[in-house]
């Protein structure tokens, strides 16, 4: 049995990887992929088959009432539009296997009835992506929270002042109090003049926290569950400060200008790929409440906004940190 599981699973790898080779013959024109596009390739079926077979024990997790009757498993794979996204994820560089590169999401088609995996970048993601297709590209990014007990004083660009920069000294490196704010400083070496200083509160950085933050990343009350009932509350550190900072990391980057001359199929296949995974999250929500209560939901509050998206991207990223930390799931 544990054999002919292995056949059939080896046989998917070498069914993707021919799908990945042939839309980079056909797209690039290269005869055979390099080392780095297979190991990417590779890379991709791996976490996929991690990811699907995640998907499929929360299926059957389900009551039979509420289950989805399609199996989340590889003959129910879109593989054309898998390997599609493969290529396009792998010419910037993202990979699966890399922290806050890429989260990979299967969703359902129900017009095809086949499952499609999403491809959501995660923060450093979003660096590779801004900086294969910015328009003036910094040579530096700083990003850094300011807490209660640092010194921070911005000097903005002004008539008596072409550069903009700031001073910044952490006073007590053991006890910096609380968060109170963050910042981006985008650095030019030889057009500093260009060097541009974005400052947040943290009220500007909390606009970017989901509605339905997870206590376990942002902090806060979460329900205490005994034999399938909320039994009380407790309390959860969180990881509140990584959160912040990447919730600015993320900001600092989208900050760049695109280059429409740069935009390609790869980079329109993505951004697609990121409004398919916001409407498929709307369905979700309507179909969580199809039998309970009435929902009423104004038309433009159904989508959700690019600063939530990219707030729940932040607490995607982090729980491949945790999985980092613990060591590979696969």
């Amino acid at each position: 049995m544990a054999t002919n599981i292995a056949i059939k699973e080896q046989t998917m790898a070498e069914r993707f990887t021919g799908k990945v080779t042939a839309l980079f013959q056909a797209n690039v024109g290269e005869v055979a992929l390099t080392s780095f596009q297979k190991r990417l390739a590779q890379n991709y079926f791996i976490v996929a088959d991690s990811v699907l077979k995640k998907a499929e024990e929360k299926r059957l997790k389900r009551s039979e009432q509420y289950r989805d009757k399609l199996p989340v498993i590889w003959a129910n794979v879109n593989m054309d539009e898998l390997a599609q996204s493969v290529v396009a994820a792998a010419r910037i560089g993202w990979d699966p296997t890399q922290e806050n590169h890429v989260n990979l999401i299967p969703y359902k088609d129900n017009a095809t009835q086949k499952y499609n995996l999403t491809f959501i970048p995660g923060y450093r993601g979003r660096e590779l992506k801004a900086k294969k297709y910015g328009l003036e590209v910094p040579d530096d990014v700083v990003v850094s929270l300011v807490y209660s007990n640092d010194v921070f004083k911005p000097h903005m660009k002004s008539f008596k002042n072409p550069v903009e920069h700031y001073e910044f000294d952490i006073t007590n490196p053991f006890d910096r109090g609380e968060i109170i704010g963050g910042f981006y400083y985008h650095i030019f070496f030889e057009r500093s003049e260009k060097n541009k200083l974005v400052i947040m509160s943290i009220k500007e950085i909390l606009k970017r926290k989901p509605d339905k933050a997870s206590a376990e990343f942002w902090g806060g009350e979460k329900d205490v569950w005994k034999n399938g009932k909320v039994v009380g509350k407790e309390q959860v550190e969180g990881w509140y400060d990584k959160m912040c900072h990447k919730t600015v990391f993320i900001a600092a980057y989208k900050d760049i200008t695109i280059d429409s001359q740069k935009i390609d199929d790869d980079y329109l296949r993505l951004n697609q790929l990121e409004n398919d995974f916001k409407e498929v999250e709307v369905e979700r929500e309507i179909a969580e409440n199809a039998n309970g209560d009435v929902v009423d939901i104004k038309g433009e509050d159904v989508m959700p906004d690019n600063e939530t998206l990219d707030a729940e991207i932040v607490e995607m990223d982090n729980k491949n940190d945790e999985k980092a930390e613990k060591g590979p799931g696969f």
